[in-house]
């Protein structure tokens, strides 16, 4: 069981360096891929690597060719014989234009002669029209005469009724609890003597006919007696009950014909108030009519003058609209005047301008026949297709490396899990829970591996059965030699290991 060592982390420059490469290489290649020759009606097109250049890696020092491409466009023999002719087309153009061109100097050494060119509009030769101001508007009527103020409350017409006197209380229950059992008592008393004649009457009666007590006869005639008595009981019992349901009955009837009373006095007090409320409700409409009445006059009066002086203000601004019409006519006249001498003066600008654009135009002829005889027809160009680019992906060589690096990294993690987990079992197979490590108390001891530098031992104690489960431990002689801190000697002279101090302190050293 050796000690786990935790993986070396990669070197950050030896990764940066194979990534470089890796991507330097991958560019290369996809450029070569992307360098697709192509062969069209009109031409072709073909790349060929013409040269390289070296590039150093800044962080590495290392040196990497870079190829450089050449990409030569070939026309046609149809094309190019197209291109040989209108190259020779554009030179006896060039030679026609430079030998038209002489005739410039000539042309552009004389001045334009615009002594026959009409005389242009004299804007000073218009007159500004005069207008007429408008005249400012009539003083209009904006008050009334007084017409009296309308008045705004009713007369008061007295206090409403809002609460009735009292009825009186009504009654929401009535006696029904009567004792029947004094009704029952009372006719069982006037029957129980007659019973008693009877059943003595028909004992003696049976004992004369011979019949004795227990016989079949006998109690049939005594069993049936009991049953008319019984019967004569239960008719005394339903008499209590009516006559308990009839003094429920008449308690009911009084609560009612009170409540009835009751009532009569509320709707009596009802009405009356209601009555009284009719009254004060009528005088208040009368108030409020004659309030109306004098109002709908003084509204009469108001709307009276409104309307006179209405009037008066429609007439003044009538005659203020008519004259400010006759002047905005007087002001219209002047204006198709003013644009009568506008018009003469931009039809005599139009003639000038006519003739000076045909001088220009004289002028500019022979330029522009030597521009157009400069222009000449182009050949058509070939239309290479796009190509379907190839790529290759470069390799991620720096997560590949991380990658590995964290797997080994999980797997110093796991054994380092398993060396505590082993330390924990370790502590708990010691026997009797003691740390008893004396070599002189084991046998059958094997060494199995080492834990933070120390041996440990499989190992049955001495006095335990041969073919019973082995501890694992390891020797407190063994340890004393290096480690005297964490053994200790008890009065028996029996050697015990500290484990909790002798595996601590070894995690600590690391």
């Amino acid at each position: 069981m050796g000690k786990p060592k935790a993986p070396k982390p990669p070197d950050p420059r030896e990764t940066a360096a194979a990534q470089t490469a890796t991507n330097i290489g991958t560019a290369i290649a996809n450029g070569t891929l992307g360098n697709v020759n192509q062969v069209t009606p009109d031409g072709s097109l073909t790349y060929s690597q013409t040269g390289s250049t070296k590039w150093k890696d800044p962080s590495s020092g290392a040196f990497y060719d870079i190829p450089t491409w050449t990409a030569t466009q070939t026309l046609s023999p149809a094309q190019q014989a197209i291109k040989d002719q209108t190259d020779a087309a554009e030179k006896n153009m060039a030679t026609l234009a430079n030998s038209q061109s002489a005739r410039l100097h000539d042309l552009l050494g004389r001045p334009l002669d615009l002594s026959g060119a009409p005389a242009a509009g004299n804007p000073n030769a218009i007159n500004l029209p005069q207008y007429q101001q408008y005249a400012p508007g009539p003083a209009l009527q904006t008050t009334l005469p007084n017409t009296g103020s309308a008045q705004g409350v009713v007369a008061n017409a007295g206090a409403i009724q809002t609460s009735l006197g009292n009825a009186g209380d009504i009654r929401r229950s009535y006696e029904t609890n009567f004792d029947t059992k004094r009704y029952e008592d009372a006719l069982m008393a006037r029957m129980n003597p007659q019973l008693d004649r009877d059943r003595a009457a028909l004992e003696t009666q049976l004992a004369n006919q011979g019949l004795q007590p227990g016989s079949e006869a006998y109690n049939r005639a005594i069993d049936q007696a009991n049953r008319q008595a019984n019967d004569a009981r239960f008719g005394a019992i339903l008499n209590a009950g009516q006559e308990q349901s009839r003094l429920v009955g008449l308690s009911q009837q009084a609560a009612a014909f009170e409540n009835a009373a009751q009532q009569q006095a509320y709707g009596q007090m009802l009405q009356s108030g209601q009555f009284a409320n009719q009254a004060q409700n009528q005088r208040y409409t009368q108030n409020a009519n004659n309030l109306q009445l004098a109002n709908a006059a003084q509204q009469q009066n108001f709307n009276q003058a409104l309307a006179a002086a209405g009037f008066s203000n429609d007439a003044s601004q009538q005659m203020h609209q008519n004259n400010q019409s006759t002047t905005a006519a007087n002001n219209a006249l002047k204006d198709q005047s003013f644009n009568a001498q506008q018009a003469q003066l931009a039809a005599q600008n139009a003639a000038r301008a006519q003739y000076l654009n045909e001088m220009y135009a004289q002028r500019n002829q022979p330029i522009n026949e030597i521009s157009s005889l400069l222009s000449g027809a182009q050949v058509s160009n070939p239309n290479f297709v796009p190509t379907q680019g190839q790529r290759i992906e470069p390799v991620d060589y720096a997560g590949l490396v991380q990658n590995k690096y964290q797997g080994e990294l999980d797997a110093y993690r796991t054994r380092q899990s398993a060396a505590s987990s082993a330390l924990g079992n370790l502590f708990g197979m010691l026997p009797f829970g003691k740390n008893v490590s004396d070599r002189r108390l084991k046998k059958d001891i094997t060494r199995v591996g080492t834990l933070d530098g120390h041996s440990l031992y499989e190992y049955r104690y001495k006095g335990e059965p041969g073919g019973g489960p082995k501890h694992l431990g390891v020797m407190a002689q063994e340890v004393e030699r290096t480690r005297p801190d964490a053994v200790s000697s008890g009065a028996d002279g029996i050697r015990r290991v500290d484990y909790g101090r002798l595996f601590a302190a070894g995690r600590k050293k690391r």
